[in-house]
């Protein structure tokens, strides 16, 4: 899973990339930055990942300190996560990137149909 910039390790960027550069890794720290504790709750928010590749972000994430888990069901067994202060300090790096994504990266226009839906979604699905 993890890509490795062995021949950049003196780099802080590289370094960083290391922990949180692969696929969905910050899409998920985003997600429980906005309260989503819950696995099935990030599986929801998170359109399009495989439960797998989730189970392995949030793995690895745990590994390098940025989240925690604790069970809060014992049969089956069901963890939260939430962000560690580790984790908290990366908010600032995910705010300059909303807002570089907002200025260079544009949203491809929405059918008005999709835009309405959308925001019937945003409105029925509060975070918990």
């Amino acid at each position: 899973m993890a890509r490795t910039y062995t021949y950049q390790q003196r780099c802080p960027i590289a370094r960083s990339l290391d922990i949180v550069g692969d696929r969905w890794t910050m899409l998920v720290l985003r997600d429980l930055g906005r309260g989503h504790t819950r696995y099935v709750d990030l599986m929801r928010e998170l359109r399009g990942i495989s439960p797998n590749v989730l189970s392995e972000r949030l793995k690895h994430l745990e590994q390098e300190g940025l989240i925690s888990s604790a069970l809060y069901s014992q049969h089956p067994p069901r963890a939260e996560y939430r962000l560690t202060e580790k984790g908290e300090a990366f908010k600032p790096v995910l705010r300059a990137l909303i807002a570089w994504g907002d200025t260079y990266a544009p949203r491809p226009p929405r059918s008005r149909a999709k835009r309405a839906a959308e925001d019937l979604e945003d409105v029925e699905a509060p975070a918990r």
